[in-house]
């Protein structure tokens, strides 16, 4: 049986920008994440060791946002990555980062790139 595990508006602040001077002071970057994974015996055995443990999911994606890059195309697949090398049972993972505020000499809310894999 698969399930999907969603974390949804994490905030961090980080680094990525393809101007030096984003990447000096950073900015605000709103992820989501949406996971499908094998549940397995999970659910049956109560057993959290055999699921997508939420707590270790929001860690890698902090993990991942440290990383400074030019994209958030690149911070995106690099969650994607980090996802399943943490997380064998996964099967297709959708990933979403929106830079807030972004720096584009207008109002603007965010922008925003999905990744599917």
């Amino acid at each position: 049986m698969e399930y999907r595990i969603l974390l949804t508006r994490m905030e961090f602040r980080a680094f990525h920008g393809c101007y030096d001077l984003e990447q000096q002071v950073g900015n605000r970057f709103a992820v989501d994440v949406e996971i499908t994974a094998e549940l397995g015996d999970a659910a049956r055995e109560d057993d959290v060791r055999k699921t997508v443990n939420y707590l270790t999911a929001f860690e890698e994606v902090e993990r991942q946002m440290k990383v400074t890059q030019r994209t958030i195309e690149r911070a995106a697949l690099n969650i994607i990555d980090g996802l399943y090398v943490a997380f064998p049972q996964i099967r297709h993972v959708k990933c979403s980062v929106a830079k807030l505020a972004p720096p584009l000499g207008g109002k603007i809310e965010r922008v925003s790139v999905v990744l599917e894999r």
